[in-house]
């Protein structure tokens, strides 16, 4: 028993030596880290004969701190904003004009960017959530629902009237396409709609519009709503499609309009978007066909995107711009965004009865209902909109979360 204790004893022994070994050892790097780091600012002509003769001893450290130092100006060139000037992009925007005209199926994917003239942030533009989150800044709240289609959306959506874009694929869980009076059967929403609840129990999926942000109480692989379904009585789940989730509703979805849509396009425009989760969707992009015959790529967008070097042609400006600039050039006349004619009033479902206290989100109103609206009622709705969107806020309150651990 004695010598089974002794065993026991020296390996635990062993085991602590070797812990306590790997943490100097990992300090010891740092520790040279820091100081190469430091040497490496410096100009050559400053530095001592100490600090040249540690560069030269630690030559496998200098690599790597050179390497990492290419990698952040790389990084940070990428997240720069470029725009064109007036000239250019006139001329560019010619171009397109002149894709859009000959292509036979047009299909447009569309990012946050697209969303920014209505006041809501994108991700990882100079002041979007996750560029903000890793520069350790706080995110002020938005309240989502207060937005309203932009130029862009309206643009598109007329574009589609004319026959020009046959389908659109957007990112954005804003219901702005929607409310831009996008038909359904040309959109396909791959993150879900912050306005659509369903019911998965029925069978087909049971469908509820709202004229709020259902997704108030939801989150990452949480996305009971906490209202029922007033067919079956089940509980009504919201249709958002987070990070590391897959979506597996048919609508808001649409996987099988937007699949449909790209192996029939001959051009794909891209809209405000980064491209960095779009680009991991294969069926996307025909990247099964040879290269001349995958649809050209025409992308709009301020930053880097991984799918540049594979356009056709590149535009950096502003989305609302251009495509001011492409409906002019196409001779077609772009409507303004007008309340009353926002299909989401007619396609919304009330909730229940018992339900209409189940949330705290600010409810769309149509102009006849606001005329009658009082302005103290009108106070309170504002301070109880105040709050953070639901989806939008999860996102980088998760964000924060895991920056505080780090």
């Amino acid at each position: 028993m004695e010598g089974n204790a002794e065993t026991l004893y020296s390996s635990r022994a062993r085991r602590k030596a070797l812990d306590k070994a790997k943490i100097l050892q990992r300090e010891r790097e740092r520790k040279i880290f820091r100081l190469v780091g430091q040497v490496l600012k410096k100009p050559e002509t400053e530095r001592s004969k100490e600090e040249a003769a540690a560069l030269v001893l630690h030559r496998e450290t200098v690599d790597e701190v050179c390497k990492r130092q290419i990698r952040r100006s790389v990084l940070k060139r990428k997240q720069e904003e470029v725009f064109d000037d007036a000239d250019e992009l006139k001329l560019k925007v010619k171009q397109l004009a002149e894709a859009v005209r000959e292509a036979h199926h047009l299909v447009v994917y569309t990012g946050a960017g697209i969303s920014t003239a209505a006041s809501i942030p994108d991700y990882r533009g100079p002041n979007g959530v996750w560029t903000q989150l890793q520069k350790g800044k706080a995110i002020s709240s938005s309240d989502l629902s207060k937005a309203a289609p932009t130029l862009t959306h309206m643009c598109i959506r007329m574009l589609h009237k004319e026959k020009l874009v046959k389908h659109v694929v957007s990112q954005n869980c804003d219901g702005l396409h929607l409310r831009s009076g996008l038909p359904r059967h040309a959109l396909s929403e791959l993150h879900g709609n912050m306005f659509i609840e369903v019911c998965t129990t029925c069978s087909p999926v049971r469908e509820y519009v709202r004229l709020f942000d259902v997704t108030e109480r939801t989150s990452l692989h949480r996305h009971t709503t906490g209202r029922r379904c007033s067919h079956c009585g089940d509980e009504l789940r919201d249709t958002i499609v987070h990070f590391g989730e897959r979506g597996t509703l048919e609508q808001p979805l649409n996987w099988k309009g937007a699949a449909e849509a790209a192996k029939m396009a001959d051009v794909i425009l891209c809209l405000g978007s980064s491209l960095k989760v779009l680009k991991k969707y294969a069926c996307l992009w025909s990247m099964n066909r040879p290269a001349n015959k995958r649809p050209k790529l025409y992308i709009v967008n301020l930053q880097w995107t991984p799918k540049d070097d594979l356009a056709v042609l590149k535009i950096h400006g502003k989305c609302d711009d251009v495509m001011n600039i492409l409906m002019e050039e196409l001779n077609i006349q772009t409507p303004k965004y007008d309340r009353a004619e926002d299909p989401i009033f007619t396609l919304a479902t009330p909730p229940l009865p018992e339900e209409v206290q189940s949330h705290s989100r600010a409810v769309l109103t149509a102009p006849e209902e606001q005329e009658g609206v009082p302005a103290a009622s009108t106070e309170q709705t504002d301070e109880a909109s105040s709050v953070q969107g639901g989806w939008f806020g999860r996102g980088y309150s998760k964000g924060r979360r895991r920056r505080r651990k780090n």
